[in-house]
């Protein structure tokens, strides 16, 4: 019948409805009031007093630096954890609801785990004052110290996060047929060869959707970093929430937000580049 030809336009709609709502529009709306002056002219001036910013240089670097150190570290962790858990007969259930818990916490509830951990009076310095490595406790998460911070925040977020690159690659290694490992293991293919020629070029797409995914997040992380340290490890995410709520400038905070975009945009082209290139390679 010709009205079936508009079943699945029908199906999608409500998700294209959602998108439009939820995302396209609110993200037109950050567009034109990063470029919009208080006067409602249209101008640089939002992007020029962004670039003053005494935060700025440094909320760059490090947000940069967090995301640079924590998707290539929950990438292979998450990796590591879905080939042992293919090689698990028994328990297997288990193991995966255990390492998928921390999907289930928040952001700012993981920090504040973290803090508990790192805090003066904390975890960590209960156990070394009580194996004796220190006297007395030690203040890690201050600004004379924002490598410790820096390192929480890694710590933090590869605890909290990794548990997404590891569902979307369990999810990978169920799609591999298991006919291509037996074949090279036949033709006296050793595990890591198995491995590295078989499993990791087949695991690619998966691989190419947890790195965007995981860059993405990892440039908007904000709620880690404020429970750690506040202002003293500042990230582009922070900036525009202290612009919009603390210095009350809806266009500073816009133009941290097209930051942003605008970086998770080359990062995602660049993958999609790089990994179809690679998987071309390897057909």
């Amino acid at each position: 019948m010709r009205s079936e030809r508009y079943i699945p336009y029908v199906l999608i709609l409500p998700s294209v409805l959602f998108l439009l709502f939820l995302f396209a529009w609110p993200l037109l709306e950050a567009l034109l009031l990063s470029v919009r002056g208080s006067g409602g002219q249209w101008t640089l001036e939002n992007f020029q007093r962004m670039a003053a910013d005494l935060y700025f240089k440094d909320a760059v670097k490090y947000t940069l630096l967090l995301t640079v150190v924590i998707v290539p570290l929950q990438v292979v962790m998450a990796l590591g954890m879905a080939m042992l858990l293919g090689g698990i007969s028994k328990g297997r259930d288990l193991f995966l609801y255990v390492w998928t818990i921390p999907l289930g916490i928040s952001d700012l509830a993981a920090g504040i785990v973290w803090l508990a951990i790192f805090t003066e009076r904390g975890y960590l310095n209960s156990f070394l004052q009580g194996i004796g490595v220190i006297q007395q406790p030690q203040l890690w998460l201050s600004y004379e110290t924002p490598w410790m911070i820096f390192l929480a925040v890694v710590a933090a977020e590869v605890w909290r996060a990794t548990a997404i690159v590891f569902v979307i690659l369990v999810a990978g290694l169920q799609l591999i047929p298991k006919e291509y490992s037996e074949a090279a293991e036949v033709f006296g293919a050793r595990p890591w060869q198995r491995f590295w020629k078989v499993t990791l070029p087949l695991l690619m797409p998966s691989l190419q959707v947890a790195l965007i995914l995981r860059t993405i997040l990892a440039l908007e992380v904000f709620a880690v970093v404020v429970a750690l340290g506040g202002r003293n490890l500042p990230v582009l995410a922070g900036e525009a929430y202290y612009w919009y709520n603390a210095y009350q400038n809806p266009g500073v905070a816009a133009a941290y937000a097209v930051i942003i975009l605008g970086i998770s945009v080359v990062a995602t082209i660049l993958y999609l580049r790089l990994m179809r290139s690679k998987q071309e390679g390897a057909a």
